[in-house]
């Protein structure tokens, strides 16, 4: 079976840790986000995986290598220009013009039932099947109305204030049939949920719905990021986690954070709820808390991303508190 994880995007949320690497080669506990993709896509007979890249390729190829770790073979197709989630599509049809195949996003965590979506996708005879959860939070998560079984509207964000029924929110899967490629424009930038499938319902399509439960984790905001890894550190019983040449001297304090590669924490520094990047050092007696930080040299010089979070110069550092 074929999917394809969606991996090209910039990831101007999660910048400054996207300055040198996408989104979905960002570790997570010492695994690059997108493995755990691969991995959840392997474990349902998911084999055959294209990835497409855009920002930073290199990195995610680096992450995946080919896949063989994640029990799965990879195709690296990059994009000059970002085509949007149905471009993507486009770019790699000769891989998915023949049988059902699977999109996912490449930012989430998930442990969700994808056998019991497909029988979903079997059982409305659909076009196409997007995998949706209640969101119980009313998070920034745009509103699916669906009616028998059927999507019906892309609506807009939720009102937390709101009362009434629990709004359904898209996963970030899909599953589809090649006939998806009648309404996905050639050589264009498009989206699947704005250009494809409102097209395709227009004219009579089914656009199934999926309605699940299941642990979802959505990656895509530096809280996001430090407070799903915390959430997993304490699964694991773990009060930090390193990467590989971390130095940590026995009089510093580490707690609820995340240390990539080469980091150093000083005598006396204590550090509570960050995130450390590659080859951060903080120095002795140094607090850090609430807070993203990587080396200055990685973004001096350098315009931060409109949607990109505000932070500052601290010594050799950069500090993005949150």
């Amino acid at each position: 079976m074929r999917a394809i994880i969606l991996s090209a995007g910039y990831g101007t949320r999660l910048w400054p840790l996207t300055e040198d690497r996408t989104k979905p080669a960002i570790p997570i506990l010492g695994k690059p986000l997108v493995g755990y993709v691969a991995e959840y896509l392997a474990a349902y007979g998911f084999d055959e995986i294209v990835v497409n890249l855009h920002h930073r390729p290199e990195s995610v190829r680096n992450a995946l290598g080919d896949g063989s770790r994640f029990g799965v073979k990879l195709h690296y197709v990059e994009e000059p220009q970002i085509l949007g989630t149905s471009g993507a599509l486009d770019n790699t049809r000769e891989f998915f013009d023949r049988d059902t195949f699977l999109v996912v996003n490449g930012k989430i965590i998930t442990d969700i039932d994808l056998n019991a979506a497909l029988e979903t996708h079997r059982q409305m005879n659909a076009l196409a099947t997007l995998v949706l959860l209640p969101n119980t939070r009313r998070e920034r998560f745009s509103v699916v109305e669906t009616e028998d079984g059927r999507i019906t509207r892309f609506a807009g964000m939720p009102d937390p204030a709101a009362g009434g029924p629990v709004p359904l929110m898209f996963t970030g899967i899909h599953i589809m049939e090649p006939r998806i490629f009648d309404y996905v424009p050639r050589a264009l930038f498009s989206d699947s949920v704005t250009h494809v499938y409102p097209q395709a319902m227009a004219n009579g399509e089914v656009i199934a719905a999926h309605v699940t439960n299941g642990k979802w984790r959505e990656l895509s905001t530096l809280k996001r990021y430090l407070e799903i890894s915390i959430e997993m550190l304490k699964e694991t019983g773990q009060s930090h986690v390193t990467g590989t040449g971390c130095d940590i001297s026995p009089s510093a304090s580490v707690t609820d954070s995340i240390l990539w590669d080469d980091v150093r924490i000083g005598p006396g520094a204590r550090v509570s709820r960050c995130v450390l990047a590659d080859d951060v050092t903080i120095p002795a007696d140094d607090v850090v808390e609430n807070s993203i930080v990587v080396r200055r040299e990685l973004v001096e010089g350098k315009k931060r991303p409109e949607k990109a979070l505000p932070g500052d110069f601290r010594g050799e550092n950069f500090v993005v508190p949150l």
